[in-house]
Parts: C-alpha cells; sequence; structure tokens
C-alpha cells in the first residue's frame, strides 16, 4: 500500500477495546478514521478522542450483522474521503461451552456477530481497497489455532475468519489488496462484557486470564499498525502463542497432549 496522504482507516467495534486502541494508534498518525459501533455513543466518544489525539474522525452507528449499515457506511466513506484505504473488521463477541452444552441461540449469535459480520465487512470493503490498493485487517483470536475444550462455537467462528482471511489473501492477490489476519491470545480488553456462558467458573476462569496478562489493547494494536505497514498477513502478538503455533504445527499430537491438560476441567 502506498501512501502518500493521510491513511483513511473504517474499524468495526471502534467504541472500546481493541477497535478503540486501533483507532487511536492510527490518529497519532495523523490519519482520517471512521469509528464505527453497534452503540452509538460510544462511537463518538472515541471520535473525539481521535480528534484529541490528531486525527480526523468520522463516527457511524453500525451492527455487523446489517447490510445496510455495511452500504452506508461505503457511502459515507466515499463522500467524505474518496475511500478507505484500511479497513479493520474487529467487532466480536465472546462465549464459553462445549460443543454438547453450547444452545443453538449462541451458536447462531456466535456465527452471525462473529463470522457473517467478517464477510459482511470483506464484501463491502473490497470496492474501496480494491480502488486503493489498500489493506483488510480480520481480527480472529488464537482460539482458531488452539481449539481449546469448552470454547466450542468461540473456536468455529474464530476459525472461519482465520480461513476467510487466508482465502481473500490469494483471491486479492494480483490485485494487490493486502489482508492480515490477527490471532491474539488473552489480553487486557472489555470482551467479557457481552460474555455468554452457562458454567460461571468458564466465566470467572477467563477474566482472570485476561486480567493477569501482560499483553494490552495497545500492544495489539502496535501489531495490527506494524502488519499492515509491513504487509504482514499472519499477526500473533502474544509471544507464548508464536511459539505454541508453530509447536502445534511441527507436533500436532504433542500440542494436543498440552492443551488437554492445561484445560483440564475447564468443562466441567
Amino acid at each position: 500500500m502506498n501512501q502518500t496522504s493521510p491513511t483513511r482507516i473504517a474499524i468495526t467495534g471502534a467504541g472500546s477495546g481493541l477497535g478503540r486502541a486501533i483507532a487511536l494508534r492510527y490518529a497519532r498518525d495523523g490519519a482520517r478514521v471512521a469509528v464505527t459501533d453497534i452503540a452509538p455513543e460510544r462511537t463518538d466518544a472515541v471520535a473525539a478522542e481521535v480528534e484529541t489525539a490528531g486525527g480526523e474522525s468520522l463516527a457511524r452507528a453500525l451492527d455487523t450483522r446489517n447490510e445496510a449499515d455495511y452500504a452506508a457506511l461505503v457511502e459515507a466513506l466515499t463522500e467524505a474521503w474518496g475511500g478507505v484505504d484500511v479497513w479493520v473488521n474487529n467487532a466480536g463477541v465472546a462465549a464459553a461451552g462445549t460443543v454438547a452444552d453450547t444452545p443453538a441461540d449462541d451458536w447462531r449469535w456466535l456465527i452471525d456477530i462473529n463470522l457473517m459480520g467478517v464477510v459482511n465487512g470483506c464484501r463491502h470493503a473490497l470496492p474501496l481497497v480494491r480502488a486503493s490498493r489498500g489493506h483488510v485487517v480480520n481480527v480472529a483470536s488464537f482460539a482458531a489455532i488452539a481449539s481449546s475444550p469448552g470454547m466450542a462455537a468461540y473456536n468455529v467462528v474464530k476459525a472461519g475468519v482465520l480461513s476467510l482471511s487466508e482465502t481473500l489473501r490469494g483471491e486479492e492477490h494480483d490485485r494487490d489488496v493486502g489482508v492480515s489476519v490477527v490471532c491474539p491470545a488473552f489480553f487486557q480488553t472489555n470482551l467479557m462484557d457481552n460474555f455468554r456462558t452457562h458454567h460461571p467458573r468458564q466465566q470467572q476462569v477467563l477474566r482472570k486470564l485476561m486480567e493477569r496478562s501482560p499483553i494490552t489493547a495497545d500492544d495489539v494494536a502496535e501489531a495490527v499498525h506494524a502488519a499492515v505497514a509491513g504487509g504482514r498477513f499472519m499477526v500473533i502478538p502474544n509471544a507464548t502463542e508464536r511459539r505454541q503455533y508453530w509447536f502445534k504445527r511441527l507436533t500436532p499430537e504433542g500440542f494436543f497432549r498440552a492443551v488437554l491438560k492445561a484445560t483440564r476441567g475447564f468443562t466441567q
């Protein structure tokens, strides 16, 4: 991506957490940042922070399940800035549960937001990033790689985002569209605010893991910024998980046994 004017970036789920951190990271470069979120009050608050940090903001309410919201965003981006250079599909929710005990409603909720929301975002972003020879960033999770017991639906949808990103990378390569997929493990964010589970212990365990993580949303945002600048596809911000990624590739059975040991009792 060749950039001579300020970067134009659109981010879903930018009203809090990682989306907000990415918005502010680009704002510090003087970027034009489209802040979108399902909660309008959050978009307005972060848009104001973007302006304070040195960027130019555009705030839009957006439900990733609603194609009309995406169409309106594309129209606004085209009218205000003539397009977009970086598009980040970040919005997501979380849930725990096994294949057997996760209710069908929770499966649909996760699929609609975490997978189809990213699909919708990619489909609407492509005309803009093709025109700018820009970059698409899809936020998945290390859950897509680890597939730990007790996180069935979450693992599945995040693995879908990883596969979607790999596919998109190949399909758009000859159009000079860059693609990155972000696979962080636990880091300090507000993902647990809308967390669903039928086992309170699972929520307690996951919250502690997030709180104890040395990785922050700002750290992940910095990794995203570097990946876009460097044209890098796979983004695993946590050093421990980068080692585990190669462990799984080189020794799948050994990795499986390690996951079983680490998660023993989590599904009880």
